[in-house]
């Protein structure tokens, strides 16, 4: 933030206004939604991946300021549903779409429109009442003269679809470029009102989705050519150890890898068990970074037949 800001506002605080209000991040899988989240809210929180679809719940990161507090909902990717799960994801997406103040639509710099983008860019037109923002994300990865074309192009998209972008803010969250404006710019778009979250709170996930999306991301890490999105994460309970010294805690955390096939269960497990060994060694350390605590995890790995497709299977797995 160069000394060029000039603010409109007074910058008294006894007249400066108070902001809080939701924003949502949408985009192909991979345009950088969840790092974004992270970038801004100063945290790990979004569960980042380079698989498609591992943000499947609404996962939220408050980016608390002096003169607002920004929501941010993680909405899963919008695509063409295949499966019951798709067209329930999708109806998840349009309904959050409807009822946030600002949507963010991130586009990498290093990639042209695609249809994938448009099919978006289309939805998002449907939505007239709420600003939307396009965000150029990984701008470290282009030159000045891509980053424009890319500009021009996302502003020519707008015009396309009759609708006029509120912002166009080309960010690099992996350089910490710009993305402190990028919250200044959606700021101003927010309803006023007090801080919907008490300071201290970076996400509203309860922690066992945190803890059930980590075990699923250290379960997927490999295998994910094999088993792209046929592994739900459960975790049945989260207890601490009774008969502790209060100085040393432990939290025992029970939880069930479910898979669609017995002949997945190989694949996730491993030679002698060695893989699974490896998950919950690699989980367990993001759990214990994450809640601050030693952990005790428990795994097992089940088989819920074709759960994607089955109702009761999706109720039961949170969707």
């Amino acid at each position: 933030m160069g000394a060029m800001s000039v603010r409109s506002q007074s910058s008294e605080p006894s007249e400066a206004t108070h902001r809080a209000g939701f924003a949502c991040f949408v985009g192909r899988p991979n345009a950088g939604k969840s790092t974004l989240t992270n970038a801004l809210v100063g945290q790990k929180v979004a569960i980042t991946a380079n698989q498609p679809q591992t943000t499947r719940h609404t996962v939220r990161g408050i980016v608390h300021r002096p003169d607002a507090q920004l929501i941010l909902v993680d909405t899963p990717g919008l695509h063409k549903p295949r499966t019951l799960l798709g067209e329930r994801l999708n109806d998840i997406v349009r309904t959050t779409w409807a009822e946030v103040d600002v949507i963010g639509f991130c586009l990498p710099a290093n990639e042209k429109l695609g249809p994938g983008d448009r099919f978006i860019a289309k939805e998002l037109a449907s939505i007239k009442k709420t600003p939307k923002i396009a965000i150029v994300t990984k701008t470290d990865l282009v030159d000045s003269k891509t980053l424009a074309e890319q500009l021009i192009a996302i502003d020519q998209l707008g015009q396309e679809l009759g609708f006029e972008w509120a912002e166009i803010v080309p960010v690099s969250a992996v350089a910490d470029q710009q993305v402190s404006l990028l919250a200044d710019l959606i700021v101003p778009l927010l309803p006023e009102g007090p801080a919907l979250y008490p300071e201290g709170d970076l996400t509203d996930e309860p922690e066992q989705v945190m803890v059930a999306e980590l075990i699923r991301e250290a379960a997927l890490e490999g295998v994910r050519d094999e088993l792209p999105h046929s592994i739900a994460v459960v975790v049945e309970e989260m207890l601490p150890r009774e008969d502790r010294p209060a100085d040393r805690p432990l939290l025992d955390i029970h939880a069930f890898v479910y898979i669609e096939r017995p002949s997945q269960k190989g694949i996730i497990i491993g030679p002698k068990g060695k893989r699974l060994k490896e998950v919950g060694i690699k989980s367990r350390k993001q759990i214990e970074a994450l809640l601050g605590t030693p952990v005790f995890l428990d795994l097992h790995v089940k088989v819920a037949k074709d759960w994607q497709r089955d109702p009761r299977q999706l109720r039961k797995l949170g969707f």
